[in-house]
């Protein structure tokens, strides 16, 4: 009996439509991934980026510790600033102008602690800065004015109380260590120091919501510690004419209030 012949199989030509679907599904779920990347929850990045701001502009990371903050005139949610790359250059220029016709009335003020090395004229980014060495102000290991330099600190307050800057009082210290009953080590001291200028200050005008005070301690030297001379230049007070200026506060849209609220 003969053999049936095999019935010859045909090619399937049909059979790309699995790769392309499984090619369709690939990608579409490529842009589902890049979809979700792109898409940003806008009330973590608010929050993430005030975080950031404010780190940066406080400047707290420095090593060997962080400064104590003592007393600041109003709490940050109520002092808003507008940046000076944000002002358009004629208010810039302004701006700058009038910070240092006020340096220069406060170091007009003190022109013979000027000549002798005791205090100086430093501008920054953040502003106009008068430096001022602490023998001036204090007696070692003390926090109290001494009364020769009250008429001093007075005259600069009288010129700042005529502004409208943010003021920030900044005290520092060498590294010899301190402890007291009243001092525990020098942030306390530094801040003390620079709540003592601070009080006298609003004493003769300068708006509490304007002013700061800081204690940075022993962790912003501008001198070497291992010799007197540096040490003496290191114990200093810094007040800061900030050039940043206030805003009124701007309230977020209903959609992003909730968001920030629920984390």
């Amino acid at each position: 009996m003969a053999r049936r012949r095999r019935e010859e199989e045909h090619d399937n030509h049909e059979r790309w439509l699995v790769s392309y679907a499984d090619f369709i599904t690939l990608l579409f779920a490529f842009f589902v991934v890049m979809y979700a990347i792109s898409s940003v929850n806008e009330g973590k990045y608010k929050i993430l980026s005030n975080a950031l701001v404010n780190a940066f502009k406080n400047q707290t990371a420095q090593p060997g510790g962080q400064p104590i903050v003592l007393i600041q005139g109003a709490p940050p949610a109520a002092r808003p600033v507008i940046k000076p790359d944000k002002l358009p250059d004629t208010q810039k220029l302004e701006q700058r102008q009038r910070m240092k016709n006020i340096a220069a009335e406060i170091m007009a003020a003190l022109q013979p602690l000027v000549a002798q090395g005791k205090v100086r004229l430093l501008e920054t980014s953040r502003g106009v800065t008068i430096e001022i060495n602490d023998s001036v102000l204090f007696q070692p290991g003390q926090a109290r004015l001494q009364p020769e330099s009250i008429s001093a600190m007075r005259a600069i307050g009288q010129v700042l109380a005529n502004s409208d800057f943010p003021v920030t009082v900044e005290g520092h210290t060498d590294n010899i260590p301190i402890a007291t009953p009243q001092f525990p080590s020098n942030w306390e001291l530094s801040a003390i120091r620079a709540t003592t200028v601070l009080r006298l200050f609003n004493d003769v005008g300068v708006g509490a919501e304007r002013l700061t005070a800081i204690g940075y301690g022993e962790t912003r030297p501008i001198e070497t510690n291992t010799n007197p001379e540096g040490r003496a230049r290191n114990r200093r007070v810094s007040i800061l004419i900030e050039s940043n200026r206030p805003e009124e506060p701007t309230e977020l849209s209903g959609g992003g209030a909730q968001e920030s609220a629920k984390q």
